[in-house]
């Protein structure tokens, strides 16, 4: 019995063992597999690190000053904390996050699972809180040729880009007139509250209506916040010609675009083909165009949407574009995983065979001892006959 015993550890040790390096060879046999759309996420993040790399030469020209504690990665697309035309508080991290070029990449696939199509007519709602996140949004609409119509609200929320004299208006016509994007915003609001700017000291909502100015955009300014949302909704319908929205994408939580707060909470971080009406406190454009069967790209929880989709929080340094799961996933090797799998079940098989061959041998054999107690037996059971 014992030496059953020792032999049947043995042979589970040599199994383990085998186990062991089969598991191994599958795991370090692991390939990189390209993500869909693979190109175009690449084009978008490499034309979102052409984009950033413009707007920090612009700002390096002018010199001025980059806060390398607040923006450790020196992009130039963080602001201050408190500026006159900042409008909310904002999570700086979820800034930072907004700065990976490959952001663009998320949107593009977020685009492809609406299943839009070249010229597509998409209708855009900016805010100057996410230049990041706007960039993103940019180049991904560059680089699979479609026609958005873009309304941008300039106020910001802390760290976004409010800086009264570099809005994101600003950065949107310095990237249209160097040729890295041919599309910019058509209208803007001052943004903050009612779309008014709120909240805002009159000369921050002054400085607001000089940049809309200087940047040659026609002016959202109506006295209540219905008409500007209707003012929003006909400007979409005016300048799609004719032709069906294909998507709304919003980015942050402009007042005009949501309607309420809340909406931005009750509505999920990325793509909604179909929004379910709830009781929402107010009907802003987004809620309007998920009345109308538009499919929306709801760009507001960033770190939440990015870590969804392969990319880090906050990163330092920065990724270079293409990497991140959104590009590339780890994949079983099929011929590895099939080699070993193969090789130990037949290992298995041969041992089993082995051992049920050495059992049925074993019993065959009757001891000697064993052969005398059964000759006895039988004498005593044929003497009681």
């Amino acid at each position: 019995m014992n030496n059953f015993r020792a032999k049947s550890n043995i042979v589970l040790g040599v199994l383990f063992l085998l186990a062991l390096l089969a598991l191994i060879a599958v795991e370090n046999g692991k390939l990189d597999k390209k993500q869909e759309w693979y190109n175009e996420k690449l084009q978008a993040a490499q034309l979102f690190q052409l984009a950033a790399n413009e707007l920090k030469n612009h700002r390096l020209e002018k010199d001025i000053f980059i806060d390398v504690v607040n923006d450790p990665n020196q992009t130039a697309l963080i602001g201050q904390e408190f500026t006159l035309i900042t409008t909310d508080r904002g999570e700086i991290d979820a800034k930072l996050s907004a700065t990976n070029p490959n952001v663009a990449a998320v949107i593009i696939q977020l685009l492809k699972d609406a299943d839009l199509r070249q010229n597509d007519n998409v209708a855009v709602a900016f805010t100057g809180s996410f230049p990041g996140m706007n960039i993103g949004v940019l180049a991904a609409l560059e680089v699979l040729h479609l026609n958005p119509i873009i309304i941008t609200s300039v106020g910001s929320s802390n760290f976004g880009a409010n800086d009264p004299y570099f809005t994101w208006l600003d950065m949107e016509n310095i990237l249209y007139k160097s040729n890295v994007f041919h599309n910019r915003s058509i209208a803007a609001s001052i943004g903050g509250g009612s779309d008014l700017g709120r909240g805002l000291s009159p000369e921050g909502r002054n400085l607001i209506i000089e940049a809309i100015e200087r940047n040659d955009v026609d002016l959202i300014h109506e006295k209540y916040l219905e008409n500007s949302i209707d003012k929003r909704l006909e400007i979409y319908e005016k300048h799609s010609r004719g032709q069906p929205l294909k998507a709304y994408i919003n980015v942050g939580g402009g007042i005009a675009s949501l309607g309420n707060v809340i909406n931005g909470r009750l509505i999920s971080p990325g793509l909604t083909t179909y929004l379910p009406m709830k009781n929402y406190p107010s009907n802003g454009v987004i809620i309007e165009m998920g009345k109308n069967r538009v499919p929306i790209i709801h760009l507001l929880n960033i770190n939440e949407l990015l870590s969804k989709y392969g990319l880090p929080v906050n990163p330092v340094p920065l990724p270079q574009p293409g990497e991140g799961g959104i590009f590339t996933q780890k994949k079983y090797n099929l011929i590895t995983t099939s080699v070993a799998t193969t090789i130990l079940t037949i290992i298995i098989i041969l041992i089993y065979l082995s051992e049920r061959k050495h059992y049925k041998l074993g019993s065959d054999v009757v001891p000697a001892g064993m052969q005398k107690q059964m000759n006895d037996n039988d004498d005593e059971d044929i003497a009681m006959l």
